[in-house]
């Protein structure tokens, strides 16, 4: 069965955005599972326990180190080497992308602040002992030294990996997740302007109970020998009681709307196995659960600061939400 890695990729953010894409992109072509600052909120102790354990779900690790040392924590370590100095005592795979050469880049990139500059040659020299390093001077260069450093790193050291059976994951909805901040603009004047429909019209119709169906539309997705890519039409029947079955789960952390769409399609696949290696659920039918979990009060939709600046759209299931959720799979003790 073929693996996909999921790779933690962390390093200052503004000055090396630029970096970071290259990076990320070059993941996703490799068909690995990118994860970092770009997927959370803005950081706190509730969100570090929290990138905690996505660190603990990766394969790998990229660190991304140039003459910033970043914001940082209550106790005056960057985020950055506090992510590193994480994912070193769990004992991944570290990979090194170390900028070589200060004069080389825009003064505003480079820091300033003596105690900080200090602590940032400490780091640079620690993050260089004992792991694969690779120095840089240009963006362009750290496609090819990922590919060729992240490679050889899986050959030597073959790490869990992901696997969903047959199933091939759904890259263009991790590219999604990684586009998002391009999206939020949009994504929130369309929920708003959904949601704002959807409660007035619940004002004069009762809302449909666990019990009633609905019909969701897709496309699946098969890829044959050749690397052509054929659609199909899928349709499922599953009453609300079934939808929150499966998109709960997911909703029990904040998420993103792609990222809480791709883990729905993932249960969409796991429940019915249509035939073909992707799935695709329509944008309407995804958009219809939302507002029918909102106007029955199981899900709540909150901007919130991500580690980037931005503010995005995240979904969260309520305590009602959460609770009904439990009635629904909680296994009842045999009689």
């Amino acid at each position: 069965m073929d693996k996909r890695y999921q790779v933690f990729v962390s390093s200052t953010f503004r000055d090396l955005a630029e970096e970071r894409r290259h990076v990320i992109q070059t993941l996703m072509e490799m068909d690995c599972i990118p994860a970092g600052m770009e997927l959370f909120p803005a950081m706190d102790e509730e969100q570090w326990a929290f990138i905690k354990r996505v660190i603990d779900d990766c394969d790998y690790y990229i660190v991304i180190i140039g003459w910033k040392y970043g914001s940082t924590t209550p106790q005056g370590v960057s985020y950055t080497e506090q992510e590193f100095d994480y994912a070193v005592s769990k004992g991944l795979k570290v990979i090194a992308l170390i900028h070589g050469d200060q004069n080389t880049i825009p003064a505003s990139k480079i820091e300033m602040d003596s105690e900080a500059r200090e602590r940032l040659l400490r780091f640079r020299e620690k993050s260089a002992t004992g792991r694969l390093v690779r120095y840089w001077t240009d963006a362009k260069e750290l496609p090819g030294l990922v590919a060729t450093s992240l490679q050889k790193t899986i050959k030597t050291y073959p790490a869990v990996g992901w696997v969903r059976g047959d199933q091939i994951a759904n890259i263009d909805a991790l590219a999604q997740v990684n586009a998002l901040r391009g999206e939020n603009e949009r994504l929130k004047a369309e929920l708003a302007e959904r949601i704002a429909a959807q409660e007035l019209q619940n004002e004069s119709a009762k809302l449909a109970d666990g019990s009633q169906k609905i019909e969701l539309h897709g496309k699946t997705r098969h890829r044959d020998r050749y690397g052509i890519v054929s659609r199909q039409s899928w349709t499922a029947n599953l009453t609300w009681d079934d939808v929150l079955r499966l998109i709960g789960p997911s909703l029990l952390e904040h998420r993103t709307k792609p990222l809480a769409k791709s883990k729905f399609e993932a249960a969409l696949r796991e429940r019915f196995h249509p035939p073909g290696h992707g799935l695709d659920l329509s944008e309407f039918d995804f958009d219809t659960i939302l507002l029918q979990l909102h106007g029955l009060g199981y899900l709540a939709m909150k901007e919130l600061a991500t580690t980037g600046g931005d503010q995005a759209l995240f979904l969260r299931l309520t305590p009602k939400g959460t609770e009904r959720l439990t009635q629904l799979r909680v296994i009842p003790l045999a009689q």
